[in-house]
């Protein structure tokens, strides 16, 4: 299956929800400590090759990019001086940004679109807030405030246009509504650093957690005094999680331990495989919407790889 190489080091990768073979990767320059930031458009083309026809460079590393649900061109990046880049695909590269964004005071670690709405996204920050805006307003509709530490990930409930949760390095996973004034439910999901989660995509109660202590968890937000099921098997912090599209209980997850794994939660032997085609740390990973087992993956050792679940993603 194809991969790619890119200039800097790996750190998210989505694929369109438009376009069956399209996906960009954000990438920053020296692990993301210092220097600048690549935004890739890539294309899998008919030949099973990996083609980069777009590329956008930013001052500062580039952390996590998320497309637009409304428009096929749209796309934002989260980059880590605080402001939110947004591209249009089909201008040319000295087009664009078309806008930045910037009230952040901190890096920007995540930017979610809403799903359902389609009129707005949210990003995450090490500034310990999450922010709302709509693709047409030059300022925020609203700031969070309620973390005590870095906000590593919020993410759109996928069937409640007014619901989101988010995930903090203060160990908490927080369930928030838009229309009410505060949090709606805290969840003490972890006792250390919660880096990821995200929503089951048909069980709007359903939400899975990633952390710092190697393990990933699902939580019904109805009873969550108890985790549904604890999946352990990383060896180091678990970086991102994505609930399958295409399967309710499947969960694909990327650790520091350089690799992605696919689990099944609801089954006993709940890791289906393993992969270890990193050779750096594991730290983007998403899984199509538009075609079934369809993964991509991304680290730092500035790889990008795409391949069908059950493959081994290095065979060309």
């Amino acid at each position: 299956m194809p991969f790619f190489k890119t200039p800097f080091n790996g750190y998210s990768v989505k694929f369109s929800p438009f376009y069956e073979n399209r996906l960009a990767v954000a990438t920053a320059q020296n692990f993301g400590i210092l220097g600048n930031g690549r935004l890739h458009v890539l294309d899998l083309t008919p030949s099973s090759a990996i083609s980069n026809p777009m590329s956008f460079d930013t001052a500062d590393g580039v952390y996590d990019a998320a497309w637009s649900e409304s428009n096929e061109n749209l796309l934002i990046a989260a980059v880590a001086d605080g402001s939110l880049k947004v591209y249009d695909v089909a201008l040319p590269p000295t087009a664009n940004p078309i806008r930045s964004l910037h009230e952040h005071s901190r890096e920007i670690h995540s930017v979610d679109y809403n799903p359902v709405r389609r009129d707005s996204f949210l990003s995450a920050s090490w500034d310990d807030t999450i922010k709302l805006w709509t693709i047409d307003r030059p300022a925020s509709l609203r700031t969070f405030k309620e973390h005590a530490y870095c906000v590593y990930a919020a993410v759109w409930n996928p069937r409640h246009a007014d619901v989101f949760a988010s995930a903090s390095g203060d160990c908490t996973l927080r369930i928030w509504d838009v229309r009410e004034p505060a949090s709606t439910m805290l969840i003490p999901a972890h006792d250390f650093e919660i880096l990821s989660c995200d929503w089951n995509k048909y069980d709007d109660c359903c939400i899975a957690t990633a952390s710092v202590d190697k393990s990933i968890r699902v939580w019904d937000v109805r009873s969550f005094r108890a985790p549904v099921a604890v999946l352990n098997g990383h060896g180091f912090a678990v970086r991102r999680i994505k609930f399958s599209p295409h399967q309710e209980s499947l969960i694909v997850s990327c650790s520091y331990d350089m690799t992605v794994c696919m689990w099944d939660y609801r089954v006993e032997d709940a890791l289906l495989g393993r992969y270890d085609h990193h050779t750096e740390f594991a730290v983007g990973v998403d899984m199509s919407v538009l075609v079934e087992g369809l993964l991509a993956s991304t680290g730092w050792d500035e790889l990008v790889y795409v391949w069908q679940h059950g493959t081994d993603p290095r065979a060309m």
